[in-house]
């Protein structure tokens, strides 16, 4: 048995140091290769937020499921196109006002020069 092996057997708490090191979380819009799915949900959250609205009562105005409409927020599934507008009608927002504040968060972490272009189509 090598040295190196031996001490991970001494001291357990440095093995697990060093299975469970996590990297320092970072908010979503920080990130300048953030993807458009974990964007939007930032943003709809933000507005729902600042709205003083839960989760149940924006599902239910957008004909949603709440556990559904949570996964959105949290990046972790895609919205479609239909759900986008019904979630953007049950928080009074225009789509395109939504599709700004992406565009305006992906403009500010592209500012810190990751080479990141937008685009008019």
């Amino acid at each position: 048995m090598s040295n190196e092996q031996h001490d991970a057997h001494d001291d357990p708490g440095r093995v697990l140091a060093d299975v469970l090191a996590f990297p320092p979380v970072k908010p979503p819009s920080a990130d300048p290769e953030i993807g458009l799915r974990p964007l939007i949900g930032e943003v709809l959250r933000d507005e729902r937020l600042e709205q003083e609205r839960t989760l149940a009562d924006v599902a239910g105005a957008a004909a949603v499921s709440l556990p559904y409409l949570s996964e959105v927020e949290r990046g972790r599934k895609e919205i479609s196109s239909d759900l986008l507008d019904a979630v953007c009608d049950a928080l009074e927002i225009p789509l395109v006002e939504v599709l700004e504040r992406c565009v305006d968060r992906l403009r500010a972490g592209s500012q810190g020069g990751s080479g990141l272009q937008l685009c008019a189509a």
